[in-house]
């Protein structure tokens, strides 16, 4: 998507000659103690210490002063001065976030009501009530971070202390850790400062900010404005730090000692990755913050640098080839961060980002209770990101125009391994002894993601008005598939078990070791040994205002158009009308109450992994474009379907017997075998495309300040989903429902004899689609409680939410039971849970002392119970070919009349404990810390962080049945660092 040239031009001219750099708005509001009346006249000063900021405003007829395009680094102090008729009044210590207009009262006193002067002074804090928006919303700053016990220094496992957002089940071990309102975690959207930090091609962040780096982090949960989209569920955005006139800084060292002094569990425990990890676990933290000043009051930067090593064991076991011996793997986490802020003129600002990441997961091969992949079939799993964006202000007397312009690119190579074919070895009894060579796969994803936003404010008498764009490509190429050296199932006979075991080459067994004259029972190899990929082209625009009908009444009206060019799909075109209306309410009560609601339509993108799988998974073979003739003659494909648009020559494996041990055929020389090959499953692009999910969203809110450090309010949330993804598959078996009084078990050959139309050589017997027209309903009521240090010795926040969320569809990847019958899948979500409670407690005994205790309790998550095997044969009741083998999206038959997710894992029950200790000297700080993690050590079986196929949520028996304990969240953890802090 080339962006037109305008904006370029309008880019490049505030960043050439172009307050400091942010996205950050105030609006102070000054009434009349007793009266409540709004005064206007007034001059409102703000200033910043920190970088030496100054504005003044006046206010209008309304008692409003507006101050836009602030700096989100320091803090800024709010005070109307001493006059003839009021006492002076301060509120000291705001912190701002980006893309966010925050509102304070002020109340001035009367002369008249007082007989000696006074000032009032009052310490601001997270204890504020939003009196000009209906956005549902919570925050988390640096200070309550700063506390917490989070583990790794990873700011994701902070996010669940917020209300409406809890510790996800994926559908991968590397999915997103927490889920927004109990949907998938795949649909939350990550920012950094206002601007995308998704990882497209699934779901889930780029770059992880990293705690040194973070200033601030929001949760927008429903009723978001319209500069917001792309979701149809909620929001992270994460406000990053800038530098101000003082030179501060940090060096820190972090470490987890792991077993040593770990509570012991008998279940895998999870690296910061989500991958599986036991015994020998351990972490070492290390890294720096510096910011400060380039040019005094003009120029600011700030550096981050954070680096992660774990040490993990597997235990590497072949008895028959006499190896018993432990493999160690190693995990590496580096994030650099820098940002430079310019204020040009009093009216021009600028600023750049970079972030880079370096996360490489290795999987050393053995397993952790024991295991047959050699060393040699080990891999490394890459995840790298680069995000560079500048952004660019101008103030004006009318008009605010914010400008930014974003580039980032992330690689994940899912198998980075040697060049070489794979060897499955079987011993001399059929038992496989020995993975030997590659993990045979490929799966190497890059993104590369140019991003525009342009933005203009203005104020207007009671309006605030607002217009804007963002616009977003992403061009993607995947190299995926099978293992282009090929991959070799060879059987050992006992003379030649033996003499591999006498030569006693241990974890250095390699595929070269094999006997020659091996017998090759099987040879794999890809035929198409390239990548591809298609662009997706984002395109948004939006106006909104924001309409002070009285100094204590606000509308919100907005509308936004969204286009994902990805939503044609196999089609002719894409799905181009996407209008989103908002509307937002917000009433003060008194200057310390309000009364919010509001109404949206929210529009997801098109994850670009199901038109990857529609790809990758596809065949222009003629024996397959020959079914899809027979299901447009069927009715079951529309009539006008054009083959070369829902067809690509997609990744295929070509199979032989008897082939020469290391000498099968090439990519090129089995290329005769890609119109012979019949598969399981293939897809299609849909010829009706992807109009994209939406999501109509209604929420009723009140807060009440008490005082100038609690803040009580209550938020109730509805959200209608519609049109959300999900898998049909065109050429399905016919229904076959299942008596549970009779259970009769039906063959994979008599569901395919039923198919409609029969499997040809190039063929496949399931011919998928993607479709969006799933369902979800999610209902919420949460209570918060929230009291501010302030010069208090404590601070609190306590959340309790119930909440409902039903689906008929879970993933990309879901799949009704039996035959497309998605109205029996219309049940919980697997994230959803009916009660939360999170409450954290900070503490400040005696100086230089602090502590937190986070306390999680969360109701059972539910349970999918399925078919016995023992007892039926198979969990493969319909024989419609699918059973519970899919460690992506966890569809099976279910146990025979029970419901989808119709029973409950108990309640979850976790206290996390901070300890702190401070030595000061001078400006500097020493601080010595202790984290304990499940302090109670509580056996969790659910309310964690996990991967559905790992979790206890898959049970075995009818409804009610004893629970199987696969798993279990982390038992008791320690982690100590030392932080030196100026």
């Amino acid at each position: 998507m080339v962006p037109p040239r305008a904006l370029l031009v309008s880019l490049f001219v505030l960043l050439g000659p172009g307050r400091l750099c942010a996205q950050a708005g105030l609006e102070v509001t000054v009434y009349q103690r007793g009266t409540q009346a709004p005064i206007p006249g007034v001059e409102v000063l703000v200033l910043n210490p920190q970088t030496n900021f100054r504005s003044l405003e006046v206010t209008n007829d309304q008692g409003k002063a507006h101050f836009a395009a602030l700096s989100t680094a320091g803090t800024y102090d709010v005070g109307v001065a001493e006059g003839q008729a009021f006492y002076a009044v301060t509120a000291r210590g705001l912190t701002l976030r980006s893309n966010f207009d925050r509102s304070v009262t002020l109340t001035l006193i009367p002369r008249a009501q007082a007989k000696e002067a006074v000032t009032v002074t009052a310490e601001t804090s997270i204890a504020q009530v939003n009196a000009t928006s209906a956005e549902v919303s919570s925050t988390l700053a640096a200070d309550e971070l700063a506390l917490l016990p989070v583990e790794g220094r990873d700011i994701t496992r902070s996010l669940y202390r917020l209300p409406n957002v809890t510790p996800a089940t994926g559908f991968y071990p590397e999915a997103p850790n927490v889920s927004i309102n109990g949907a998938n975690s795949l649909y939350s959207n990550y920012m950094i400062d206002g601007l995308d930090n998704n990882e497209n091609f699934l779901g889930g962040q780029k770059f992880a900010l990293p705690l040194g780096f973070t200033q601030e982090i929001t949760v927008l949960t429903s009723n978001y404005g319209a500069e917001f989209g792309r979701t149809g569920n909620g929001i992270f955005n994460i406000t990053s730090r800038s530098g101000g006139n003082a030179l501060t800084g940090e060096v820190f060292y972090l470490m987890r000692p792991g077993p040593a002094l770990d509570a012991h569990s008998p279940f895998p425990q999870h690296d910061l990755s989500g991958n599986p990890v036991k015994d020998g676990f351990q972490r070492n933290q290390g890294g720096f913050g510096l910011g400060g000043p380039l040019v005094r009051d003009r120029t600011f930067f700030y550096l981050d640098a954070e680096y992660t090593r774990d040490v993990k064991d597997n235990l590497l076991r072949s008895p028959e080839l006499g190896v018993d011996q432990t493999v160690t793997g190693h995990n590496g986490f580096l994030y650099l961060s820098g940002k430079l802020d310019h204020r040009l003129s009093q009216d021009w600002t600028a600023s750049l980002r970079v972030n880079e990441g370096r996360v490489t997961i290795e999987s050393p091969g053995g397993g952790l209770d024991g295991g047959v992949t050699f060393p040699s079939a080990g891999s490394s799993q890459d995840r790298d990101s680069t995000l560079v964006a500048a952004r660019a202000f101008h103030v004006g007397r009318e008009l605010v125009f914010e400008s930014a312009l974003q580039y980032s690119r992330f690689r994940w190579n899912y198998g980075r391994a040697p060049d070489r074919p794979q060897t499955v070895v079987l011993g001399a009894q059929g038992q496989t002894i020995a993975v030997l060579g590659n993990p045979g796969f490929v799966f190497d994803d890059v993104e590369n993601t140019l991003q525009i936003q342009e933005k203009v404010t203005r104020h207007a008498g009671r309006h605030t008005l607002r217009l804007g764009t963002d616009l977003l490509g992403a061009q993607f190429a995947l190299t995926g598939g099978g293992n282009v050296h090929g991959n070799y199932l060879v059987q050992l006979t006992q003379a030649q078990q033996d003499a591999l075991r006498a030569r006693g080459l241990g974890a250095g067994l390699r595929p070269e070791d094999i006997p020659a004259d091996a017998q090759v029972l099987d040879y794999s190899v890809e035929l198409r040994p390239t990548d591809f990929g298609r662009r997706q082209n984002l395109v948004a625009l939006y106006a909104e205002d924001l309409f002070a009908v009285t100094s204590r009444l606000n509308l919100t009206l907005g509308l936004r158009y969204d286009y994902d060019s990805l939503s044609k799909g196999g089609g002719k075109a894409g799905d181009t009308d996407n209008l989103a209306p908002r509307l937002g309410v917000n009433y003060q009560l008194s200057d310390g109450s309000t009364l919010r609601g509001g109404y949206g339509v929210f529009y997801d993108k098109i994850v670009y992994s199901i038109v990857s799988d529609a790809l990758q998974q596809n065949s222009t073979a003629p024996g397959f474009r020959g079914q899809l003739q027979g299901l447009i003659a069927l009715g079951l494909l529309p009539p006008d379907t054009d083959l070369d648009r829902i067809t690509f020559d997609g990744n295929l494996s070509a199979d032989y017997e008897n082939v020469p041990y290391l000498g099968g055929p090439t990519p090129a020389q089995a290329q005769a075998q890609r119109g012979l090959v019949v598969s399981n499953e293939r897809r299609i692009l849909n010829p009706l495309g992807y109009p994209n999910p939406r999501a109509q969203q209604f929420a009723l809110g009140y807060q009440r300040q008490m005082g100038e450090r609690h803040l009580f309010y209550v938020d109730l949330i509805h959200a209608r989903g519609e049109g959300l993804p999900r898998l049909r598959d065109l050429n399905a078996p016919a229904p076959y429902p299942i008596d549970p009084a009779n259970v009769v078990v039906r063959t994979e050959a008599q569901a395919n004899a039923t198919r409609p139309v029969g499997v040809a050589p190039g063929g496949a017997r399931s011919i998928i689609v993607t479709e969006t027209a799933g369902k979800s309903r999610y209902y919420a009521a949460s209570v918060n409680l929230v009291k501010a240090r302030g010069r208090d010795p404590f601070a609190y926040r306590l959340s309790y939410t119930l909440s409902s969320l039903k689906n008929d569809t879970e993933d990309i990847n879901f799949r009704a039971q039996d035959a497309n019958d998605f109205a029996l899948e219309y049940g919980p979500s697997i994230n959803d849970r009916r009660h939360v409670v999170s409450a954290i407690l900070w503490a400040y005994p005696v100086g230089g002392v602090g502590l937190s205790l986070a306390g999680l309790l969360q109701s059972g998550q539910p349970i999918n119970r399925i078919p016995d095997a023992r007892l039926y044969g198979t969990t493969d009741l319909n024989g419609d070919g699918r059973s519970f083998a899919d460690a992506y999206d966890g569809n099976s038959d279910r146990w025979p009349g029970a419901p989808r997710n119709g029973d409950r894992l108990p309640w979850a029950y976790t206290f996390d404990l901070g300890v702190q200790g401070t030595i000061k000297v001078g400006q500097r700080r020493l601080e010595l810390r202790a984290d304990v993690f499940n302090l109670f050590n509580h056996i969790n079986l659910s309310g964690f962080s996990n991967n559905a196929t790992q979790s206890n949520q898959i049970q075995v028996g009818p409804p009610g049945a004893m629970i199987v304990e696969k798993n279990s969240a982390p038992p008791r953890q320690f982690q100590f660092g030392l932080r030196y802090a100026f």
